[in-house]
This record gives structure tokens, C-alpha cells and sequence, in this order.
């Protein structure tokens, strides 16, 4: 795992060279802190969308006086081993309760730690086009196993529903294969699987063509900034709570009587328990640091309008830091107490 992990992370490097140079100086240089003398190593997906916490993080972690290495990249599970294992130190895309598989596979409470509630309301589910839901009068996924009803949302000619669903070795594909098979429809969805992103742009360009689309989705992401829900699409409730595993017992269902099928995450900081046993000071910047949901989706629809490179990212790091910069400020200064 550390020989594989140091060859991405060389591969990183000569491929940002241009990148890094960008954000070389200030941007990377640490201040006098607790941090002084220590270098951190963050992990992440490799997903723009997900750069936009991880450099806040980082700021706050520079002016606590810690060098913060490239990150490493790899997919959720790899990425729990890591950080277990002490090949990276923390990751800012933890979601907390949909990567409990992940976490506890990893080690779980012995070897690491959820700090924080670093984005909090984080949800996902079933959408289907407004049109559609409304001509006929479809409001919950289990209504999909009428084949009448199903053969509307085909779009590849097989007269099942397509479901633009979510890439494997993600923690919700283990929730939509199980509620596939609890809510009895195989015989009338297919789980389309694949690169998200690009099945995502697919299903987008059937709706502005007039057809029908189901797909699912969370936030913080773009996509509802492009199908916007109440107005280009709705959420789909499900027959009832259907979770796999040791979540099988959670309530998915909403204090206003809806249940999307999922429940609502918070996504938290990941940490190595080593770490912040060694790093008080990083360990309180985590649990203070707060960033809210719908500054995450502004961020993140600045990118799928074309601002995708690590400077540019980093920026609206920097301009969110400023534009808060009262909490930052303190979080950083009750930070810096308990590290001295």
C-alpha cells in the first residue's frame, strides 16, 4: 500500500509541476504555530469537487505553522486503509454515516477518528424531471416496479428504467444495489454504473432534449445548481427504510414525512488517531472548522463553469477564508492555545 501510494504521489508531482508552481509561495508557505517543524500529509479522491475543503483545511492547518504535503489520492476505501495505516494523516471528505463500511473495514475506532462537523446536511436520493412526476403522478422509486411506469424513464430500448446511479466502490452504490433488490426491482431498473460525471452529463443533455431522466445525487455538488429540485426535478421518496449492513436499523425518513432513502450526512474530517494524539493543536482546528453547505456548492459550481485547476480551486479557498475571516481567525487563535 505505501510503495503503490508513493507512486501516485510521484506521478502527482510531475504531472502539477505547472500546478504547484502556481501555488508555491505564501499560498504553500506555513507561519510560526504549534505546527512549526511538522509536516502533515492529507488524502482525497482526486475529484476537483472535492479540493475546495481540503485547501480551506490547509489554510488553517499553514497558519497553524504546518508544511501540508500534495495530496495523495485514491478511492474511499484505499483512502480509510491509508489513513489507518498511517500512510496519510487525515482526509476532509468523510461521510459520516454512508462510509461506515469503510471506516470500520479500516480499523475503526482503534485507529482512527471523525473530527468535527466539517459540512454538515449533506444529502442524497432518487430524482426524476418535474414533467414526468407530474403528467404521471409519480412521487416514490417503489412505483418504478410497474413495468408501465419503469419503461418511461428507458432510455437505452430494453423497456427497463435507467437509473444514473453511482460509480462502484462508492459507499452509496452499496445502499441503490440493496434498495434495488429490498424494493423488488430488478425486473424493471438498471443500475447504470460507470464514470458518474460523465453519465450525469448524459442524462442531462436527454432532459434539455424533453425525455425522461431518473438518476441519483447528493450535495454538495453541481448538479442541482443545473437541475435545480422543485423546478427542473423532483426527489423521489422510497416504500421504506432499506439500509445494508449494520445500518440496517437507521430511519431515513424526515421530520416532514418524507423518506429520500438515505440519511442525511455530515461530512467530517478523518483522521489518524496517532496523528491527533501528536497534534493537539490540528485536532482542535478540526473539530472548530466549519464551512456551510451552500458556500461548498457555490464552490463547487465554479468549477463545472470551467474554473477546475488546483490555483483557481485554492482561490475560492482563499476568498471563502477572507469573506469569514472573524471565525477563522478565531478558530485558528483557539487552535494555536491548545497547541502551545
Amino acid at each position: 500500500m505505501l510503495e503503490q501510494l508513493r507512486a501516485i504521489k510521484s506521478k502527482q508531482l510531475l504531472l502539477g509541476a505547472a500546478a504547484l508552481i502556481l501555488l508555491s509561495g505564501t499560498t504553500l508557505t506555513a507561519q510560526a504555530g504549534p505546527g512549526d517543524g511538522k509536516t502533515v500529509q492529507p488524502m482525497s479522491t482526486g475529484r476537483a469537487d472535492h479540493y475546495f475543503q481540503h485547501f480551506v483545511v490547509q489554510i488553517g492547518l499553514q497558519r497553524l505553522g504546518y508544511q501540508v504535503n500534495e495530496h495523495l489520492e485514491g478511492q474511499f476505501p484505499a483512502m480509510h486503509l491509508s489513513i489507518a495505516q498511517g500512510d496519510a494523516d487525515y482526509t476532509a471528505v468523510h461521510w459520516d454515516p454512508l462510509h461506515q463500511k469503510f471506516y470500520d473495514e479500516a480499523g475503526g475506532d482503534a485507529k482512527l477518528s471523525r473530527v468535527g462537523k466539517l459540512i454538515e446536511g449533506a444529502a442524497q436520493g432518487y430524482l426524476i424531471d418535474k414533467a414526468t412526476a407530474e403528467k404521471h403522478d409519480i412521487d416514490n422509486l417503489g412505483q418504478l416496479k410497474d413495468p408501465a411506469i419503469a419503461a418511461i424513464f428507458d432510455s437505452d430500448g430494453d423497456g427497463k428504467a435507467n437509473l444514473t446511479g453511482c460509480n462502484p466502490g462508492w459507499g452509496c452504490e452499496g445502499v441503490i444495489e440493496h434498495q434495488l433488490d429490498a424494493y423488488d426491482l430488478r425486473g424493471t431498473v438498471n443500475h447504470n454504473q460507470g464514470v458518474y460525471f460523465a453519465l450525469i452529463a448524459d442524462t442531462i443533455t436527454r432532459y434539455k432534449a424533453g425525455e425522461s431522466i431518473l438518476y441519483y445525487t447528493w450535495s454538495p455538488l453541481w448538479v442541482s445548481s443545473i437541475l435545480k429540485p422543485g423546478e427542473d426535478s423532483v426527489w423521489l421518496n422510497v416504500p421504506f427504510t432499506a439500509l445494508p449492513g449494520e445500518r440496517g436499523d437507521a430511519d431515513t425518513s424526515l421530520p416532514d414525512g418524507r423518506n429520500p432513502g438515505f440519511t442525511v450526512n455530515t461530512i467530517r474530517v478523518l483522521a489518524n488517531n496517532e496523528f491527533l494524539a501528536e497534534n493537539p493543536a490540528a485536532k482542535r482546528f478540526f473539530e472548530l472548522l466549519a464551512i456551510p453547505i451552500g458556500d461548498v456548492n457555490s464552490a463547487i459550481l465554479r468549477q463545472h463553469d470551467g474554473e477546475t485547476g488546483l490555483a483557481e480551486i485554492r482561490r475560492h479557498a482563499e476568498e471563502w477564508v477572507a469573506a469569514n475571516s472573524d471565525r477563522f481567525d478565531a478558530w485558528v487563535t483557539e487552535a494555536e492555545q491548545v497547541g502551545n
